[in-house]
């Protein structure tokens, strides 16, 4: 069990600690960082969580759902989610690539382009976005089934 100033630290540091980790993927096309980074910092803020309370917390504290006393650790539903989430983000990843193909272009190619947001203005979106998210959903799909899977032995 763990101590009330760890749930209150938990409580405080993980949205900070999420929104930088959407900032890092955000800005990954034209900086270092991006999705890997963004992922790595997302496990760290949900491992936070895990460390202060416990992996049924989502599902029963957050979600509302029952869990099933006999399931096994790989058919937990939070277990179950991570997996298709590196599924998604897999497929996404190899996807994205195949987009530049369409135009003759070579695999993984990218391109950008400028749209008009009211208070921001012109804002640049490049093609790579796309990637960097399925890289993020496979670094969080995987980091955190591993984390699950090895902190319930």
């Amino acid at each position: 069990m763990t101590t009330v100033i760890m749930q209150t630290t938990g409580r405080v540091v993980v949205p900070i600690i999420l929104v930088v980790a959407i900032e890092l993927v955000l800005q990954g096309h034209d900086l270092p960082g991006g999705g890997f980074i963004g992922g790595v910092l997302t496990v760290v803020a949900l491992g936070l969580i895990y460390v202060a309370y416990d992996l049924d917390y989502l599902e029963v504290g957050v979600l509302g759902r029952e869990i099933d006393p006999h399931a096994g650790i790989f058919e937990h539903r939070t277990v179950v989610a991570y997996r298709r989430l590196f599924t998604f983000g897999f497929v996404l990843a190899i996807a994205s690539g195949f987009g530049a193909l369409l135009f003759d272009e070579q695999y993984l190619s990218q391109t950008f382009f400028y749209i008009q947001l009211p208070l921001f203005g012109d804002v640049e979106v490049a093609t790579a976005i796309v990637f960097d998210v399925g890289v993020y959903c496979v670094v969080v799909g995987g980091l955190l089934t591993i984390l699950s899977v090895v902190g319930d032995e």
